[in-house]
């Protein structure tokens, strides 16, 4: 079958010939149709991800669309490895397939659900935001960001602060729900006076994509805002700017700030599935906008090249 190959870390993966899989005990075979390129299958591509393996050759892609032998609309994710989503058939577990809604076409489901995942599971599963609640998105002009503006407002967010660098899709971001925008290219003193602001003025859940300096700069003022027993949820979810930071341990000891990651491993894999079925779901009720480019699986290659692009790639299969 015709597959998108990576051969090795860090290599671009690339269509050719790839064996045929075949259902094991407990798995349906998923004739794809769309795949999106996302930040996590760059990540197990590049061997980086703490998910990958470290076995090669395998075929790029965690999730995607496409039907059933019974004929089926199905989301899927997580195909059996050396297998992925971006090949002609996936073997994939029957429980991690979710129906599609009659009115989510598969180049839509499939551009959606990792990056609406991401804060889906993060309100809804990690920091069990309550209606009302003010949300911060810190990294808000990727599509994962824009998506989760629009989400927590969609989930009853009362107040919606979003940061980025990108100063028009900053003021895009007002279209898509967001009540204030903290541009993170200002100076170091101006940022950690915005960042204390919202605090002052209440920040319950914070979304982070970014980790590094400005993550690090939030959870400064996270940490000393008053009062220091208000339950405040700092949820980690990429680390686009940073692998690291130095985070004393009296900022966790002197407040109530809850830390905790969203991703796999720290949501069970059936309720990570749950949240992208109840986010397919409610795609069009929410109005989620993304920006997509559609692309073949002959072109892969060029296409994993393209990674400045602000649209999401969805590979076209069937």
């Amino acid at each position: 079958m015709k597959a998108a190959i990576v051969t090795g870390p860090g290599q671009a993966p690339a269509c050719a010939e790839f064996q045929d899989p075949t259902a094991a005990e407990g798995e349906v075979l998923v004739t794809v149709r769309a795949a999106a390129i996302s930040q996590l299958v760059r990540a197990r591509a590049s061997g980086r991800h703490y998910s990958f393996d470290g076995h090669c050759p395998f075929v790029a892609g965690v999730d995607g669309t496409g039907t059933l032998p019974d004929g089926r609309r199905v989301y899927f994710a997580m195909p059996r490895a050396p297998f992925g989503a971006m090949a002609e058939r996936a073997p994939v577990r029957e429980g991690f397939c979710v129906p599609l809604p009659d009115d989510l076409d598969d180049i839509r489901a499939a551009a959606l659900a990792n990056p609406g995942m991401s804060s889906w599971m993060a309100l809804r599963e990690r920091a069990a935001m309550q209606p009302g609640e003010t949300v911060l998105v810190n990294g808000a002009t990727g599509v994962s960001g824009q998506l989760a503006v629009q989400i927590a407002r969609h989930m009853g967010a009362g107040r919606i602060v979003a940061t980025g660098r990108n100063p028009e899709a900053l003021a895009r971001l007002k279209t898509l729900g967001a009540d204030e925008v903290i541009p993170l290219t200002s100076d170091p003193q101006d940022l950690k006076a915005r960042f204390e602001a919202s605090f002052a003025a209440g920040v319950d859940v914070v979304l982070d994509y970014l980790w590094g300096p400005s993550a690090l700069a939030i959870l400064d003022a996270a940490t000393h805002a008053r009062p220091a027993d208000a339950r405040r949820r700092f949820v980690q979810i990429g680390s686009l700017t940073g692998a690291e930071i130095a985070l004393p341990g009296a900022w966790l000891r002197s407040s109530a700030i809850e830390l905790m990651g969203s991703g796999i491993g720290s949501v069970a894999m059936p309720r990570l599935i749950a949240s992208v079925r109840d986010l397919l779901a409610e795609a069009d009720a929410a109005g989620l906008e993304i920006a997509t480019e559609t692309i073949p699986l002959a072109d892969v290659t060029a296409a994993w090249a393209d990674s400045a692009t602000s649209a999401r790639q969805v590979i076209t299969i069937a």
